[in-house]
């Protein structure tokens, strides 16, 4: 089970990073925009918040890394703690988004399902 909680944190993780290179690298490319569902205009009076928050969602993928990395190898505790704690946060994440937006559920999906399954594996590995 523990393979498998790597594996769906890694996923998250990847998702992360597809999210950070929408929101800060490619913000106001019209395939961004569409899948967002923002105007030209709107995206680039927000592209500083977007870059900003895809940094949040870089960081969450690379502390899943980490957390693999040390858990797979010989720090087991710390490497798990570091996957709860991003897969935790990113499924607290995904829980604003549809909280503060119902139509936003299929996104909330998108960015909580992989994490919020790592953390079942793990606990129950």
């Amino acid at each position: 089970m523990t393979t498998v909680a790597f594996v769906l944190a890694g996923i998250a993780a990847l998702i992360h990073v597809y999210i950070f290179r929408l929101e800060s690298l490619a913000w106001t490319d019209p395939k961004t925009r569409a899948a967002f569902g923002t105007t030209a205009e709107t995206a680039e009076v927000t592209k500083p918040l977007a870059y900003n928050q895809g940094f949040y969602n870089l960081f969450l993928a690379v502390i899943a890394v980490i957390g693999i990395v040390l858990a797979a190898g010989d720090s087991d505790s710390a490497g798990k703690a570091l996957i709860y704690a991003a897969c935790g946060s990113m499924v607290a994440a995904a829980l604003v988004l549809v909280t503060s937006d119902g139509s936003k559920l299929r996104a909330a999906l998108i960015q909580g399902l992989a994490p919020v399954l790592a953390v079942i594996a793990l606990l129950l590995s």
